[in-house]
Parts: structure tokens; C-alpha cells; sequence
């Protein structure tokens, strides 16, 4: 299993005692039990304070040894080193949860990569196919482990890259508090809500679904979480944002995959990680706005760590994750916290909410009094009807 689950083991240098006992103690405090110090030789990471008359001297030696672990640099100074992740003092919990947060998914997908490169190694019959039937190459890679694992790794974006490749909403400044209420956007109005029912009923039956959309084959595979599309990301990113309309919508329907696999997986790059499949449609369907099911004015809470080894990481998630980990912030406060635009936290949000990771925190002056009880509309508007149509198709 890659995931790491026990506390991150951190090796200290260029720091006196007091330095160290110090660090000890925010580490298991603020930083709540995410790393423990440790020597040397059993450390998963290092961490340097990057101020210290030595550190230069040290920082050198200790890259010229034959260790490949992340390091972190503590400094008020800005320091580009290959592997080094920088936290600037005065060190903030956040910042120092982001970046043992960063270090970690850095060592899960190593693992990871080693383990997929030795069953590689072990794997006779690909070695065989290799070696004496080149034409063959092509299906002896083609197992189930090693299925899709260009969609399993994480990509990155940055600042300058997000609205380029996210995209952005015409005629809507998400990052501008007084068009916070435009900012807000209903997932069931687009492919993602289509593909979380399915994804959900799928689940629930435990059986291979094919949704069709009127536009591209997708299926469902809950057992191994995978799911396998006909497209690729540019066109998945421009129908995830394409509002459903009653054509599309009378097209939607599930059924019963009962096809021959073996089409399939002849394309083993159409297969995505049902998680990480999601996480991207409702990052491109946010466009850097948030669900409406979210209020802003109530504080919001993560209830697990997303699994940053797999999925799309948009600027600043991981210091956001850290910051929610916490306690549950208001977006305000997220945005406050953390000095970064409004669009970065509403497009986590809204990912990690389509993952059902994110959760409302209620106020307790929300508890004082009973809200009103809302009769139901009998008129079903047109995306009732449709949804209603898609859920009949599996009764």
C-alpha cells in the first residue's frame, strides 16, 4: 500500500539543542503528531534550518551523499534547490502541514513508482514478450496493475498555468468578493453530477456500468475504481464544461457493461482512477467557482486527506488541505490565512467536495431555532425530469 498513515520520521540538522527539543515540540502541536523527530539513519526526510552559519556548508555536503529523500529548508531567505521544499520563518503551522503534506505524496508515489517497476522486473511473461516478440509489447504491459497510470500520477499546476488550463467563467470575477454570489455553480446543471450518480450507483450494485451520454463510451468499474472514457482530457475538459441541456440530458442513461473487455484494454490509456476522474471534471466544470451547496458564511472542514499522489493539484491545495485539517475555516478565512486568491479555494472546494471530503460546519446560532419545513414543488423543472429519467433507467 502507498499511502503513508504513521507520522512522517524528520531528521534535524544545523539546529542547537534548544532548536531542536523546539521543533520537537511544534511538530507534535501545532503541527499535531504529523511528523516525530528522529536520527539520522531512520529519518524519511530532513529538515535544515537554512539560517544557521553552517547550513550552506551542510546543505552542500548532505546533497553530495547517495540519498534520494526530500528535504525541507527552513529560512527567511528564498532557496532553489532541487528536491528542497521551502517554509519561510516565522514557520506557520500551515505552511509546515503543506509542506510535510508536499514531502509525503513525493514519497508515496516514489514507493509507488518502485513497486510498479519491480513487478515490471518480475513479470516473466512481459519480460519474455520483450525480449523475443516486440509486436507483443503492447498487450504484455497491459495488466490490470499497470492500467492507466499516466492518469494516476499527480500533475501539478501553478499559478500562471491554472486559468489556461482550468479555464474561467465569461463576465464572472470569481476572485472579487462582491461577485461571490455569481460565483456559486450547480453541478447538477453539468456532466459531473451525471458521472457522480453513476459513479455512486455503480458502487451500490457492485456491477460494471456503461453510462451513455450521447457523446463518448464511458464505463464503470467499481471493483478495481476505475473508469474508462473515449476521449481524451481536451475533450473531456470542454464537455465538462458544457451545461446539460434536454437532449443531452434524454440521453443519459445507465445499463449493464456487458461488453468484451478485450476492446478495452487495447486502449489502456483511456483508463482513468474513479477519484482522480472526478476530482479533474469538477475542477473543469468550477472553473474556480464553488458549489452552491456551499455556504459561505459557515465554515468548512476536510474529513480526509485527498490523495495528492493520484489527482489534478491546483495552486496552494495542499496548503489549503493543511489549514482545513486543522479546524473548519470560512473561505474568508482560508483566503485571509493563507494570502491567495479566492478561485484557488473555491476550485479545491469544489473537488473535494465532488469527493465527498469536504463538509459544512454549522454555527450554533444556526441550532437556536428549527428551520421552516419547505413543501416540495409538485412541477419538476427540466433537470428533474431528466435526472428522474436517468434514475428510472435503473430501477
Amino acid at each position: 500500500m502507498d499511502k503513508i498513515k504513521r507520522p512522517l520520521r524528520v531528521a534535524l540538522y544545523a539546529m542547537n539543542e534548544r532548536s531542536i527539543r523546539t521543533m520537537a515540540m511544534y511538530l507534535q502541536g501545532p503541527c499535531k503528531g504529523a511528523a516525530v523527530v528522529v536520527d539520522e539513519a531512520s529519518a524519511d526526510i530532513d529538515i535544515f534550518d537554512g539560517d544557521s552559519h553552517n547550513a550552506k556548508q551542510l546543505l552542500a555536503e548532505h546533497a553530495a551523499k547517495p540519498l534520494s529523500r526530500p528535504i525541507i529548508v527552513l529560512s527567511l531567505q528564498s532557496i532553489k534547490l532541487d528536491n528542497v521544499v521551502l517554509v519561510k520563518k516565522p514557520v506557520k503551522a500551515e505552511d509546515m502541514l503543506g509542506a510535510l503534506a508536499e514531502v509525503k505524496a513525493r514519497l508515496e508515489q516514489q514507493a509507488r513508482q518502485a513497486r510498479e517497476s519491480q513487478q515490471s522486473n518480475n513479470d516473466p511473461i512481459a519480460n519474455d514478450a520483450a525480449a523475443e516478440q516486440p509486436v507483443l509489447k503492447k498487450y504484455a504491459r497491459n495488466t490490470d496493475a499497470q492500467k492507466g497510470n499516466k492518469h494516476q500520477t499527480a500533475m501539478q499546476l501553478n499559478e500562471a498555468a491554472f486559468n489556461a488550463y482550468i479555464g474561467v467563467v465569461p463576465g464572472v470575477d470569481v476572485n472579487d468578493p462582491t461577485q461571490f454570489a455569481k460565483a456559486a455553480y450547480n453541478p447538477k446543471d453539468y456532466f459531473q453530477d451525471y458521472i457522480q450518480f453513476a459513479i455512486n450507483t455503480s458502487h451500490e450494485k457492485g456491477e460494471n456500468l456503461q453510462l451513455h451520454t450521447g457523446w463518448r463510451q464511458v464505463v464503470l468499474f467499481p471493483q478495481s475504481r476505475k473508469i474508462w472514457l473515449d476521449a481524451d482530457d481536451k475533450l473531456l475538459r470542454a464537455f465538462a464544461n458544457v451545461k446539460v441541456d434536454r437532449l443531452t440530458g434524454q440521453k443519459m442513461q445507465l445499463s449493464p457493461f456487458k461488453a468484451n473487455l478485450s476492446a478495452l484494454n487495447d486502449e489502456p490509456e483511456k483508463f482513468h482512477n474513479l477519484d482522480a476522474f472526478l476530482w479533474k471534471v469538477a475542477c473543469w466544470t468550477s472553473k474556480g467557482r464553488y458549489p452552491d451547496a456551499i455556504n459561505l458564511e459557515h465554515p468548512v472542514y476536510l474529513k480526509n486527506w485527498p490523495n495528492f499522489t493520484r489527482l489534478l493539484i491546483t495552486p496552494h491545495a495542499m496548503r489549503i488541505a493543511a489549514l482545513l485539517v486543522q479546524e473548519p475555516k470560512t473561505v474568508e478565512e482560508i483566503i485571509k490565512a493563507l494570502n491567495i486568491k479566492p478561485q484557488y479555494v473555491f476550485v479545491f472546494i469544489s473537488a473535494a467536495y465532488a469527493l465527498g471530503l469536504v463538509g459544512q460546519a454549522r454555527r450554533e446560532a444556526d441550532e437556536l431555532v428549527q428551520a421552516p419545513v419547505i413543501v416540495p414543488s409538485k412541477k419538476k423543472g427540466l433537470l428533474g425530469r431528466i435526472i428522474s429519467k436517468l434514475r428510472g433507467s435503473n430501477a
